[in-house]
């Protein structure tokens, strides 16, 4: 199992040599891990990852190859109801409504009624609710909970999205980086991006000039006379904003192909990610996302005007995010989303906004139709025609 595992690693594209297998083979014989899964875990991670963007591959792999293992009982024994895990328990008391019966739940009446209301219900409730449409709970039809349904509400207590109808998340989550190294299943995005370019020779003169030597040749009566230049690079300088987590998480695998197909394409590239609507900060690391947090202001100060501006988001979410200030689903915002985002847009006068929703449902979504007004209309489908318009944009 463990020749299966650094195998596996391999072919996952984690860089792990035999010194680093057999280092793990021998804290394991020390007896390092114990009979822990969990510590086994965090012992061949310590040993075979040597670079943090490797974390979330390797852990793919660790759980494809130790499925099972974690909570495995001896034959004969029963499991505890206590051992059970929440999550499990939670799913079980999952509210399922019919079509009809999700048109008669009846939504708050707006942002400020639906934060005074949740203010009161927390002064208010003194336990644990299921059920029901008022209190705080699971599997209910009020706005404040989890894992019941409501037009217009408060998430609290649930790890992921299932109606995407959430105002605000009241929980902590993790979003993923997007990985750089993804191959393309086509090489027309990369196409598609090269109407960008616009070379130029800069730096060292480390690439040899054939024209020029042959010509200083001549020039030199047949004695060699080398001629060095600068490496051609592409010039164009981008600034990239991707949207990460919630509904984007439908998108991954498409983003993750743009943005490899970006990194290759140029020199001159900086990307900050954000969730669903820009704010006061962004960041570069999604596992350090509440730690090392950068201003926004400072994204401004430091890259001139001459870098093209592209986002890159499904722009769905509440239009609250966009218009009130505190209408940010994670946090309190001091000011809106559409201040900071016509902030961006004075100083990055080339923007475009990249969509990988079709732009046939555009028009059902309210935030999607706001956003595209603040952008002048430069939002585009993530696709190879809506890449050529976006490219013509930005170079016009």
């Amino acid at each position: 199992m463990f020749t299966t595992f650094f195998f596996e690693l391999r072919q996952a594209g984690v860089p792990v040599s035999l010194k680093e297998y057999l280092m793990l083979m021998e804290a394991m014989k020390r007896g390092l891990a114990a009979y822990r899964v969990e510590d086994f875990y965090y012992l061949s991670r310590s040993c075979l990852v040597k670079d943090e963007r490797n974390l979330d591959r390797f852990d793919r792999v660790f759980g494809r190859v130790f499925k099972g293992l974690a909570g495995s009982p001896e034959a004969g024994e029963e499991i505890p109801v206590v051992d059970l895990p929440e999550e499990w328990l939670r799913k079980l008391a999952e509210r399922v409504l019919t079509e009809e019966e999700k048109a008669q739940v009846a939504a708050m009446g707006g942002w400020k009624a639906l934060m005074e209301t949740l203010a009161r219900r927390l002064a208010e409730q003194k336990g644990r609710h299921q059920g029901g449409s008022k209190w705080i709970g699971t599997a209910g039809t009020s706005p404040f909970g989890a894992y019941g349904y409501n037009p217009e509400g408060v998430r609290i207590g649930q790890a992921e999205s299932r109606h995407r109808r959430a105002v605000k998340v009241w929980d902590q989550r993790e979003f993923r980086n997007l990985d750089d190294t993804v191959e393309l299943g086509t090489r027309n995005i990369k196409v598609a991006l090269r109407r960008l370019r616009r070379f130029a020779r800069q730096g060292a003169a480390s690439e040899l000039d054939l024209p020029g030597t042959i010509r200083a040749t001549a020039q030199n009566a047949g004695w060699l006379d080398l001629k060095m230049v600068p490496e051609r690079h592409n010039a164009v300088k981008v600034l990239l904003f991707l949207d990460i987590g919630g509904s984007m998480d439908d998108h991954v695998r498409l983003c993750e192909e743009l943005f490899s197909a970006v990194r290759s394409e140029f020199k001159h590239l900086e990307h900050y990610y954000f969730h669903n609507c820009v704010y006061e900060a962004v960041w570069r690391d999604n596992r350090r996302r509440h730690a090392e947090r950068i201003s926004t202001l400072d994204v401004l100060h430091t890259y001139p005007a001459d870098y093209k501006l592209v986002f890159v988001g499904d722009a769905a979410m509440s239009p609250y995010e966009i218009v009130y200030a505190g209408g940010s689903v994670e946090h309190w915002n001091e000011e809106p989303g559409q201040v900071w985002l016509q902030r961006l847009l004075d100083v990055y006068s080339r923007a475009v906004w990249l969509n990988p929703v079709p732009d046939s449902r555009w028009g059902y979504t309210e935030s999607t139709r706001i956003l595209q007004r603040l952008m002048d209309g430069r939002m585009y489908p993530l696709t190879l025609d809506g890449l050529d318009r976006a490219t013509r944009e930005l170079m016009r």
